[in-house]
């Protein structure tokens, strides 16, 4: 129980919904992930008419889409703490809205990049760590004193629990750059919205520039 606030006795809440996304004691995303796809799956509904629609070509039903549902799929990606498993359940819902405007049905089948390159899609994975790179700018950007600012360098008090760390926002970047090394380039906005564009899913981007230092540094000690 918190304490009493005028009077009340205040209960511990599970879960509570804050602007449009569902927090839970965990910190963890997979209620919110279920209630966007639910959310997306009835503004996919609600335009069936459209998909159905013979005067409307594939290409205008397809930036519907992108408007209209994945935008609400999507809406607080930015702030999920993402595993394979959602991602796994996003691309699902987003691949099979696809195949049912573009007419593909059981047993009919296309490949997932073809699908992709047809319709000028990005992976769900790459389009939320774009989203997250995004968020995480302005985040940067803000003063010293600001809640925001401060919120992905605080460490609670306590103890943690046995067993290995969940997975945060900050460690998923901490995969790719340096903290220290995001703040001093989130200050040059265009060289940031290079990093962004061409970036691609948290904890790989830079795998293959290390592997390349790695490879470089063990070279200097043979020679």
């Amino acid at each position: 129980m918190l304490p009493p606030q005028d009077g009340k006795d205040l209960e511990d809440g599970k879960t509570f919904t804050y602007l449009g996304s569902i927090i839970d004691e965990q910190g963890g995303s997979d209620a919110d992930v279920k209630a966007r796809i639910d959310k997306a799956r009835a503004a996919y509904l609600q335009l069936r008419n459209i998909w159905n629609s013979m005067q409307l070509s594939t290409n205008t039903k397809v930036r519907i889409f992108n408007t209209n549902v994945k935008t609400v799929l999507l809406y607080g990606a930015e702030t999920w703490r993402t595993t394979k498993t959602i991602i796994q359940k996003i691309q699902v819902f987003i691949n099979s809205c696809l195949c049912k405007i573009l007419r593909i049905r059981w047993p009919d089948t296309i490949n997932n990049n073809l699908l992709w390159e047809r319709k000028n899609q990005i992976p769900a994975a790459e389009e939320i760590s774009k989203k997250c790179w995004k968020w995480i700018g302005h985040t940067l950007r803000k003063a010293h004193n600001c809640v925001t600012r401060q919120a992905p360098r605080w460490n609670p008090e306590g103890q943690r629990k046995r067993g290995r760390p969940k997975n945060t926002l900050r460690r998923e970047m901490e995969t790719d750059k340096n903290w220290m090394e995001l703040e001093k380039k989130v200050q040059d906005r265009v060289s940031w919205r290079m990093l962004v564009g061409g970036h691609a899913p948290l904890g790989v981007t830079d795998k293959n520039e290390k592997k390349n230092k790695e490879r470089k540094k063990e070279k200097k000690e043979k020679d």
